[in-house]
């Protein structure tokens, strides 16, 4: 007899679409995104998806549109479908069916230097705080953050390790005296409170082992921002944006900028770009912020 709780058999469809991913190497949250995708097709044609008609995709992107989903969501759902009929089921014809939807291009939010020193004193404590500094001074991604270790902390090249990035890609991030005085702050911290272990996570969660979440920090900016009394719309990647543009002020050369954030660029390559992150400036020090927060004092 079979168990209730033993888990429900995958189909021969999913196992060679999860086979598929596989083997191109996508991360396992893309995995978990594309198979919810492809069900929830599935669920609205109420038969299985390889039997799927151009006329059931027009059906389930008009569907999609007038329940209110947003542009982001639905293209996330284009790209799954995509894969699912060019590469799982060779059907290159029903993909060409699938119609991505234009999203409207906003200026992101950028706070000011005095408000990024009213968000670091508003922090729920030293880990959130160096957690934010590390976002705004070095100019990291949530995902990045909250994926560093403490091997990652280079202090005599000044530089933070990261490691798979964004496109599974390792690289250097800068590291400021001012920032690294802010994560020995923690280190001491956290080594009294026992929750950061030799070749642990930097930003641990509740559970040591296990680091800190994206939510979990999310939650926190936004916290930290209700109680600075921000009222722009605050997320961690508003920080990251905030570092390009303080640099930006600064003069800094937006080639450098692109390499430092590696983000995309449309910018002639130069054989110098990136070459040392050293001779940045970094955005933490300012010499109109006069705060303890932010304009620590050099080592």
């Amino acid at each position: 007899m079979t168990s209730a709780s033993s888990p429900r058999p995958v189909s021969a469809l999913r196992a060679r679409m999860i086979e598929d991913m596989t083997v191109r190497g996508f991360t396992e949250e893309t995995h978990s995104n594309y198979i919810r995708e492809v069900r929830a097709f599935a669920a609205f044609i109420r038969r299985p998806p390889d039997t799927a008609t151009a006329e059931d995709l027009r059906r389930f992107q008009l569907h999609q549109t007038q329940s209110g989903m947003q542009p982001p969501s639905i293209n996330s759902s284009v790209s799954a479908l995509r894969f699912f009929f060019t590469v799982t089921l060779d059907r290159p014809d029903l993909a060409r069916r699938l119609t991505v939807v234009r999203q409207p291009r906003r200026l992101p939010a950028v706070l000011s230097v005095e408000e990024i020193t009213l968000l670091l004193q508003a922090a729920p404590g030293p880990k959130y705080k160096a957690a934010f500094a590390t976002a705004y001074g070095a100019g990291l991604r949530v995902s990045e953050v909250v994926a560093l270790k403490v091997g990652d902390i280079d202090s005599e090249r000044m530089l933070l390790r990261v490691e798979q990035g964004k496109g599974r890609k390792d690289r250097d991030a800068m590291l400021s005296p001012q920032l690294l005085e802010l994560l020995r702050d923690w280190w001491v911290e956290g080594r009294r409170r026992g929750v950061l272990l030799p070749r642990g996570w930097l930003f641990p969660g509740r559970n040591p082992i296990e680091p800190l979440s994206t939510r979990q920090l999310n939650r926190a900016v936004h916290a930290a921002a209700e109680a600075a009394g921000i009222r722009k719309r605050v997320s961690p990647h508003t920080l990251r944006h905030s570092f390009a543009t303080h640099l930006l002020e600064q003069d800094t050369d937006i080639r450098v900028i692109q390499v430092l954030l590696e983000a995309e660029t449309y910018c002639p390559p130069t054989p110098d770009r990136g070459a040392d992150l050293l001779s940045v400036s970094s955005p933490v020090r300012r010499d109109r912020a006069h705060c303890q927060a932010i304009c620590l004092p050099l080592c």
